[in-house]
């Protein structure tokens, strides 16, 4: 349905991590439709218990297998992480690639599970960018809902609401705990609805430990949940010196903007431009979109925020290898203007080495002070994530 950007490892095995619902499944089934591929689903009642209660049994599956055979596919391999020690002598003689499928790495690092050892590729799939969806894409519905692949083989608004609402039930609320990624449910639901109402503000782990009634380093593993499980982006304050960046706390994004407003109740209330919340959703978008579109292109971006002693605050301060760092300023306005610009101004000639962006929705290239200001799909482009 979509062409996904994402570059798939044709002669090395790899894992594929990514939130459920990103299209994993879908995709590798279309990748190798043509090709012969041996397909495990560890969703598979009957076939998880098999293999759990005896993972060598993979390896009587693989022996087998016809001659023809050279890719095996494993969906959602930290069902059973043990299985990976098989994975891993199979590799080791050189018969079978392997494709392995997952939510994130965390469960498996945490107990222990063979890694590979660099034997295989990592791969993080996301919900779709702008240039997947491609010419049916619609920034409004792409705000208001999120770009998921299922919510488009969706008519109606309360199946999309449905949904969403849902997936943050089953999935976020569910799943994560089954998984053994963390123990008490009524805590971690009431801080994702706190996560969602702050979602683009600065970390008050505080604040929120005092309103879920959790301890601040439970809420500070808890956001490492979020991150480590694709759930969402963890942006470290700008400073040249890495001690320094650590000791401030950092900005939270949901990795999709549909979900966040599931989370914060908000999925029936309209975007309306030119109110806070639309503002608000823009800027979800956009630092999505880079941190995807990014990871897709394999450039080795970082990205952090910049704020200072006195309040000013820059949106992405983006870390290019070779480049100049691109200072971006997200703007949800259709008209920008030297009022729109002022703070970005005044910081980026305290910056080394850099170059100030402002991202928007106005559709005409210029240069004001200094400051090259492009609708937001011709800043992905400038900055290098879009060709």
């Amino acid at each position: 349905m979509f062409n996904r950007n994402i570059k798939i490892p044709k002669n090395n095995s790899f894992f594929l991590f990514g939130a459920r619902g990103t299209g994993k499944t879908y995709l590798l089934k279309e990748f190798f439709k043509d090709k012969p591929a041996h397909y495990i689903d560890l969703l598979d009642p009957d076939i998880q218990q098999t293999l759990f209660l005896r993972p060598a049994a993979l390896s009587d599956q693989i022996l087998g297998l016809p001659p023809s055979t050279r890719w095996i596919i494993i969906d959602e391999i930290q069902k059973i992480p043990a299985l990976l020690d098989i994975v891993h002598q199979q590799i080791e003689r050189g018969h079978f690639l392997f494709a392995l499928t997952g939510s994130s790495a965390r469960k498996l690092k945490r107990g222990g599970a063979n890694l590979l050892a660099g034997r295989a590729f990592i791969r993080h799939l996301f919900p779709l960018t702008a240039q997947e969806i491609g010419e049916s894409f619609s920034l409004p519905m792409a705000l208001r809902w999120g770009t998921l692949p299922k919510l488009f083989s969706l008519q109606e608004d309360s199946d999309k609401r449905d949904y969403l609402r849902s997936y943050t039930h089953a999935y976020l609320q569910e799943e994560i705990t089954q998984e053994q990624v963390l123990r008490k449910l009524d805590p971690f639901r009431r801080f994702l609805f706190e996560a969602a109402q702050t979602s683009g503000q600065i970390v008050n782990f505080s604040k929120i430990a005092r309103d879920i009634a959790a301890s601040v380093p439970t809420v500070q593993n808890y956001f490492q949940i979020l991150e480590d499980t694709l759930i969402g982006i963890l942006l470290d304050p700008f400073h040249e010196s890495i001690r320094k960046r650590q000791r401030e706390n950092p900005k939270f994004y949901f990795f999709d903007t549909g979900v966040q407003r599931a989370l914060s109740n908000t999925l029936t209330v309209d975007l309306l431009p030119q109110t806070y919340a639309f503002g608000n959703a823009f800027e979800h978008f956009i630092v999505n979109e880079i941190h995807r579109l990014q990871a897709y292109n394999e450039k080795d971006f970082t990205l952090s925020y910049l704020r200072t002693k006195d309040g000013i605050e820059i949106d992405l301060v983006i870390e290019r290898p070779g480049l100049p760092r691109a200072l971006v300023e997200i703007k949800s306005t259709q008209r920008i203007g030297p009022d729109d610009i002022r703070s970005l101004k005044r910081i980026a000639s305290d910056i080394s080495h850099s170059t100030p962006y402002c991202f928007s929705l106005d559709p005409t290239p210029q240069i004001i002070d200094n400051v090259v200001c492009l609708p937001w799909q011709k800043g992905l482009q400038e900055i290098g994530l879009v060709k």
